[in-house]
């Protein structure tokens, strides 16, 4: 018996129509959640969806042009989610979302990166590339970004504040496919579902940093808590010892 769907035609009609969502958020913020609750069988249906009704909330099939867009903004969410929800889910969700991509509408190998990341670790000075990613974590965290890094650094290996510099400078300051603020949105949907609440509250504060809206930020996070409530997530008793939710309250503004 195939498993039942999480991603609904009622369940995509909220999403869509989320109030003050951004356009564009809502068919890669999706497939991120679901990429993290390890549903990645679900992605071809926002896929098709998206290029089918369009980016928006209001049903408008798109151009060659547009679904390309689509495509890509979907592929690269789920790369920029890889360090944060896990490589082996990314994997599984990339590979689910190509088997339901049209063939015009992929990039191949050896081609034309909308990315540019090939350039950024083979052309481009390390120096250069790490400077963009502290740039864009210390736009993040605002104010207490240096705490932050040395808390990493003297986490009891330097390797980990390592890490965080390579994450960010080759993987999520590279905004060619999704803007500063698309991307912070992709980071709160990866964290939403693991239920990491000290992560999740500093990059919530960085979309508004990065120039999201406070309600846009809000709609962003109630379209994530939408699909992991779906799936079967819940906001667990204290004196539960082990479940699939939240302990705490989902960060919010």
């Amino acid at each position: 018996m195939p498993p039942v769907s999480v991603i609904t035609p009622a369940l995509l009609s909220s999403i869509r129509g989320q109030p003050h969502l951004p356009r564009h958020a809502w068919y890669f913020v999706t497939g991120v959640t679901l990429s993290v609750l390890n549903l990645p069988h679900e992605i071809p249906t926002v896929l098709k969806h998206a290029i089918e009704k369009g980016p928006g909330s209001c049903d408008m099939k798109p151009g060659h042009d547009e679904q390309l867009e689509i495509a890509r903004k979907m592929r690269e969410a789920l790369v920029k989610a890889a360090p944060i929800g896990g490589l082996p889910k990314a994997i599984n969700a990339l590979f689910s979302l190509k088997s339901a991509t049209p063939p015009s509408l992929l990039d191949e190998p050896l081609g034309y990166s909308p990315t540019a990341r090939p350039s950024d670790l083979y052309d481009v000075p390390q120096s250069a590339v790490l400077q963009r990613g502290q740039s864009f974590f210390d736009k993040v965290y605002g104010k207490i970004s240096k705490r932050v890094m040395s808390q990493m650094d003297r986490s009891g290996t330097e390797d980990l504040g390592i890490t965080a510099r390579l994450m960010y400078g080759y993987i999520l300051s590279n905004t060619n496919v999704l803007s500063a603020s698309e991307t912070s949105f992709v980071l709160v949907a990866a964290l939403i579902p693991q239920d990491v609440p000290a992560q999740l509250k500093g990059h919530i504060k960085g979309c508004l940093n990065h120039g999201a809206s406070v309600e846009e930020v809000k709609a962003v996070r109630e379209v994530i808590k939408k699909i992991c409530e779906a799936s079967g997530m819940r906001q667990l008793d204290e004196t539960v010892p082990g479940g699939w939710g939240w302990r705490g309250p989902v960060a919010n503004l």
